[in-house]
């Protein structure tokens, strides 16, 4: 038996809810931006993030609401996804707090910054991935902007590294949940996909 749900029958938050506790678990963006009058350079988690496509590289992050990282973007161009580590946990969750735009949260938290090779807007220097990327385009949904990067450049910690390739048991990301609920690496399986020509065997044909 299932319990069913109407959206045009809940309020928004009620709904908001429900889909951020069934689409799960949601990789974190960590946005860097940069204020193009001011300079002020602005770090926020994103959980609505993905990659949107590989060639060209494009990855995607939707804000709610007209948040810094959305200005920013549009009026420079620019902005770099961090990866969001577990050992960066409290760190990462109070650079969502509602800070003036200009109060960099890089300074507000104590974060340390490192200079991008592509891009102004800073890296977060402990992160172990960083995609610096140039703005592809935007689109309005709603009360939400989603907003296409095209990846110009990645940096990635070589500390990360297994033959050549990151390893996500050594990047240890951090995913969002439901409610105020965050989580990380659990088990996790390796298994091929399976080639069309072997099905006919599986189904005993």
């Amino acid at each position: 038996m299932r319990i069913n749900f109407d959206p045009s029958e809940l309020d928004r938050n009620t709904f908001y809810k429900l889909l951020t506790a069934v689409v799960v678990p949601r990789p974190i963006a960590w946005v860097s931006t940069t204020n193009r009058d001011s300079g002020t350079d602005n770090l926020a988690p994103h959980s609505f993030f993905t990659v949107s496509c590989v060639s060209p590289p494009i990855v995607q992050f939707t804000s709610v609401g007209r948040k810094d990282s959305v200005r920013n973007v549009e009026e420079t161009g620019e902005f770099v996804v961090n990866l969001a580590p577990e050992h960066m946990f409290e760190q990462i969750n109070q650079t969502a707090t509602d800070f003036p735009s200009d109060v960099s949260e890089f300074d507000a938290v104590g974060i340390a910054r490192e200079p991008s090779l592509r891009v102004k807007p800073p890296r977060v220097a402990a992160s172990p991935v960083a995609l610096e990327c140039e703005l592809h385009s935007t689109v309005r949904l709603g009360d939400s902007t989603v907003v296409f990067g095209r990846v110009v450049h990645a940096a990635v910690s070589e500390a990360v590294m297994v033959d050549g390739h990151p390893d996500v048991k050594k990047l240890r990301p951090l995913a969002r949940m439901g409610k105020n609920e965050w989580g990380t690496l659990g088990e996790l399986w390796e298994i091929n996909r399976i080639p069309l020509e072997e099905w006919p065997d599986l189904l005993g044909r």
